[in-house]
C-alpha cells in the first residue's frame, strides 16, 4: 500500500469507526504536513515511517479514543509525547470539549518547540506542554498515556509514585506485549487487560486501573 492509499484508508477509519468529523480531519491533515516538513531537518519520527505516517502514527494514536471516557473524566497526560503522537491527535479529537484537558510531557527542546508551534497553528486550546521531565512534578491526570516511552516497569513506577490516584494507564505495546507483562508481573499490582491494536494485529494496548 502506497502513502496515498494509506492516507485514504486511515481517514475512512478515522471518520467511520472513530468519529473524527471533517473539521478534525482537516486539523489532522495540517498536523501531518507540519510533521513531515519539520522532519526534513529534525528527527521527529523515523524516516522509514514517513510514507505510512497515517497508519503508523495517526491512526495508531487515534484508536485510543475508544478507551477514554471523556464524559466521566476530564484529563490525560501523554508521557514522552515526542512529535505529539498520540497527544496532539487526541487533543484534536477532544478540541470541541473544552473541559477535557491534554497535558504533554517532553524533555527534548526541539520537539517542545515544534509542539508549541503546532498548538498555535492548529488553534488548540485544550492542551499544554510541560517542557521538562515528568519526574519534576506530580502528574495530575485521569489517564496516563504512553506510546514509545519507557519500559513497562518504569511506567508502572511512575503510576505508583508520581501520579495522583485514582487514574487509568494506557500503554501501547508491541508484538512482545505478553513477554513485557511477564517481566513486569511483580509490579502489576493493578487490574489490567490487553486489547489488540487496529493498526498491527500482533500489537497490543495495555489498559490498567490504578485505583490506590
Amino acid at each position: 500500500m502506497n502513502s496515498s492509499e494509506s492516507k485514504v484508508k486511515s481517514k475512512l477509519i478515522l471518520a467511520k469507526n472513530l468519529n473524527f468529523n471533517h473539521k478534525k480531519l482537516e486539523l489532522i491533515d495540517l498536523y501531518v504536513k507540519e510533521v513531515l516538513i519539520f522532519n526534513q531537518k529534525y528527527n521527529l519520527i523515523s524516516k522509514n515511517s514517513e510514507k505510512d505516517i497515517w497508519n503508523r502514527h495517526v491512526l495508531d494514536s487515534a484508536q485510543l479514543v475508544k478507551y477514554i471516557d471523556h464524559k466521566n473524566f476530564n484529563s490525560l497526560a501523554d508521557l514522552g509525547t515526542g512529535a505529539g503522537f498520540p497527544g496532539i491527535v487526541l487533543s484534536i479529537f477532544y478540541s470541541d470539549i473544552l473541559t477535557f484537558h491534554v497535558k504533554l510531557y517532553e524533555k527534548s527542546n526541539v520537539k517542545v518547540k515544534f509542539i508549541n508551534d503546532i498548538i498555535g497553528k492548529l488553534g488548540l486550546r485544550n492542551i499544554h506542554i510541560y517542557d521538562n521531565d515528568y519526574q519534576y512534578h506530580i502528574i495530575d491526570a485521569d489517564y496516563l498515556v504512553c506510546r514509545a516511552f519507557k519500559k513497562l516497569p518504569e511506567i508502572l513506577r511512575i503510576s505508583r509514585e508520581t501520579a495522583k490516584k485514582p487514574h487509568k494507564v494506557i500503554v501501547m505495546l508491541g508484538k512482545n506485549a505478553q513477554e513485557e507483562l511477564n517481566k513486569a508481573s511483580k509490579d502489576m499490582i493493578y487490574k489490567y487487560k490487553l486489547v489488540s491494536s487496529i493498526t498491527e494485529s500482533d500489537s497490543k494496548i495495555l489498559l490498567v486501573d490504578a485505583n490506590e
